[in-house]
Order: C-alpha cells, then sequence, then structure tokens
C-alpha cells in the first residue's frame, strides 16, 4: 500500500469520524438544546443551502489557483474553530449562526478532497472506491460506538465527538498530496455553456433527486427508531449495514463503473430509493429494516460513485472544480437544504409516513435517469479549451 494512498484514505476516514457522529446522532444532541422538531430540520437544511454559496466560490478559487491542499488547510482550520462554539450557544438564532459557520467551512472539505481525490488517482492510476471506502469503514466503527455510548448517555457528548472528528480532518488535510490541475494558464473559459447544457442539467437533476430521498432519514430515522423503542446499539447497527454494504460497492469501484458506467449507477441508487423508503415508512421491525438497509450501497454509495465518474468523464479538466462544486452545492446542498425543511413539518406531522414522500422522489429521480442515460454516451460534454496536461506536483 502505497504512502499515497494512505494519506488520502485518511482523509476520508477523518472525515467520517465526525459524520459517523453527526449525521445519524446530531439530532439528538439540538433535541438536548430544546429544538423542536421543525427547528432541527431547520438547522439542518442551513447546513446544505449555505453550501449553494461556499462551494461554488471555493471550486472557483481552486480552478483559479490550481492547488487544493492550501485552500482546503484554511477551511479545516476554520472548522474546528466553530464548531467548538456550540458548547456555549444557546437558542435557536446562536445556534443557527453556528451552524453556518461550521458547515460552511467542514462540508466544502469534501468536494474539494473529492477533487483532489480524482485528479490524484487518474495520474497514479489509483481506485477511488478503494481509498473513498476507508471513509465508510470509519463511519461503521464511529456509528456503532456512538450507538452504544451517546444514544442513552449525555447528549453533550455528541458535541465533543464531532470537534474531535474535524480536529483529526485538519490533521489529515495537512499530510494530503500537493495536487495541482496543470494548466498553461490560468482557466478563462466560462462555467455557463456547461450548466446550460441538457445532460448536465440531467444529471444534476437526477443526483439531486436521490440525495433529496435521504432527507426524512437523515434528519429523523434516529429520533423515529428511538421513539419506537429500539436500543441505541440497534439503531447503531442498522446505520453501520447501510455503510457495510456501500464499502463492499466501493471496494469493488473501478470495476462496477467499468461494467456499468456512470449513468446506469446513477439509475440504480432511485430504483433501490424506491423499495428502501417504502420499507421504512411500513414498519420499524429491526429484522424489516435490516433486510432493505443494505440498499444504501445504492441510494447513495451507486450515486455518488456514478457522480463522482461522470464528472470526471463529462467534463473537461480545467472546469472539473466547478463542476464538482456545482454538484455539491446544488445535489448535496441547496436541493436537500430545501427539502429538509420539509422534512422537519413533515415528520412532525406525519411521523414515519413520511418517509412514503421520499419515495415518490426516488422514483422522480428514476424518471430523470433513463433520460440522462439516452441523452449521455459516455464522452466529454464540451471540448477542451486549450490542450490540458495531467494533473501534476504531487508530494
Amino acid at each position: 500500500m502505497s504512502g499515497l494512498y494512505i494519506r488520502l484514505s485518511l482523509f476520508y476516514a477523518a472525515v467520517f469520524t465526525a459524520m459517523g457522529v453527526q449525521l445519524p446522532y446530531w439530532p439528538l444532541y439540538l433535541s438536548d438544546k430544546g429544538m423542536s422538531p421543525v427547528q432541527i430540520g431547520q438547522l439542518i437544511a442551513a447546513g446544505y443551502v449555505i453550501k449553494i454559496i461556499t462551494n461554488p466560490l471555493v471550486g472557483h478559487v481552486v480552478d483559479r489557483r490550481g492547488d487544493r491542499r492550501l485552500p482546503m488547510m484554511a477551511l479545516a482550520v476554520f472548522a474546528v474553530a466553530s464548531v467548538l462554539l456550540f458548547a456555549p450557544a444557546q437558542g435557536f438564532g446562536m445556534i443557527m449562526l453556528v451552524t453556518v459557520l461550521n458547515y460552511a467551512s467542514f462540508t466544502a472539505l469534501m468536494p474539494l478532497g473529492d477533487n483532489l481525490t480524482m485528479l490524484t488517482a487518474a495520474e497514479h492510476k489509483l481506485d477511488y472506491g478503494r481509498i473513498r471506502l476507508w471513509g465508510s469503514l470509519s463511519f461503521i466503527v464511529t456509528a456503532n460506538l456512538a450507538g452504544t455510548f451517546l444514544v442513552d448517555g449525555p447528549h453533550a457528548w455528541i458535541l465533543w465527538a464531532c470537534a474531535f472528528g474535524q480536529v483529526m480532518t485538519l490533521l489529515a488535510v495537512r499530510r494530503l498530496p500537493d495536487t495541482h490541475a496543470a494548466q498553461k494558464r490560468p482557466s478563462r473559459r466560462p462555467v455557463l455553456p456547461l450548466i446550460r447544457d441538457r445532460r448536465f442539467l440531467l444529471f444534476i437533476a437526477a443526483t439531486s433527486l436521490t440525495q433529496v430521498s435521504h432527507m426524512i432519514y437523515y434528519g429523523f430515522a434516529t429520533l423515529y427508531w428511538k421513539a419506537a423503542g429500539l436500543p441505541g446499539w440497534v439503531i447503531g447497527a442498522l446505520w453501520a449495514e447501510g455503510v457495510i454494504a456501500e464499502v463492499i460497492l466501493f471496494a469493488f469501484g473501478n470495476k462496477v463503473v467499468a461494467r456499468f458506467g456512470p449513468g446506469k449507477l446513477i439509475l440504480a441508487g432511485g430504483l433501490a430509493g424506491v423499495l428502501r423508503w417504502s420499507v421504512l415508512g411500513l414498519t420499524t421491525d429491526p429484522l424489516l429494516l435490516a433486510s432493505v438497509q443494505f440498499l444504501h450501497a445504492f441510494t447513495f454509495g451507486a450515486t455518488h460513485l456514478g457522480a463522482m465518474h461522470f464528472i470526471n468523464k463529462a467534463t473537461p479538466p480545467d472546469l472539473s472544480g466547478r463542476a464538482q462544486g456545482i454538484y455539491a452545492s446544488v445535489a448535496n446542498g441547496v436541493m436537500p437544504g430545501l427539502a429538509m425543511l420539509c422534512s422537519g413539518w413533515l415528520y412532525q406531522s406525519f411521523g414515519g409516513a413520511s418517509f412514503w414522500a421520499m419515495t415518490l422522489v426516488s422514483g422522480a429521480g428514476v424518471a430523470i435517469s433513463l433520460l440522462l442515460n439516452r441523452r449521455w454516451n459516455g464522452g466529454r460534454i464540451l471540448g477542451s479549451l486549450e490542450p490540458c496536461e495531467s494533473p501534476s506536483k504531487s508530494s
């Protein structure tokens, strides 16, 4: 195993240590702070929506600079400083302010890290999926430990566990390769032709809908299952099961992409969502839940893998940072954020039946994925502005 592979893998392991606590259990911390389901939905939504500003801006900056590591260092330092502000924050307004500050910095690290990894993997012939799976493995371990110790323990510990993960992320970013997207001159290509292209718009719509379909799950599954009487270790195991399946998919990432292609992987994510959310809307029986939680390998894993390889194959290198930022800000930002605003109200009004709304969203994603597969032939959407070299200056 090369040193480069280890450094990239450690970045994902650190990021997902924080996410393994935050994603399943942050609503418990916010509830302990006195937030209602609607307020929890608004706070989580703010974290998604802020990406529409930060991710394209950061993508533009790194495309002009060429490097990735130094901007990531600045973001990681700010993330650590801001996450500590949750401890003294009281009241919805102050917690909202800290949420925006922390999410603006920490969530911007993922698209930059993905872009740096894809560039480095292309240069050194590394398997992105096998690097990314270490993040999933970290999530599994963290979610299980957190389910055992944090669900029924003091919820203040959730914050300190998240802070620990963000400190580890800062340390991991320091060790990332200094990968540049090499160009003969700074790219001045306008991004407008890309976002006007129907194939790119179909890609954004399909992936956005599949990501949106997770919002009830991300925001309220833990609260719902705890209210239904499931013990903490069972809740942690259910979260971990989905990510274990995701790890298996990522372990064979390059082979899966070569066999099916990005478009079919995105379609598979939507189809799996229709089944998964239907079952979660029907029951809280842990055995039945366990029978579909493995579909996370498709609803998230296949969709994400397909999206990363779509951007790599369909967009020119001099637009890859901005394409990554647009994808992250829309499919993982504003659309899930708007959906989360509705999710708080849906869950407060309908409880577990709100998962049926996610089934409908997945169905819409399937329809648009079918159109994408018909219109995109697997090649570049736009030609190169100039002859582009391979990524360089990795150390």
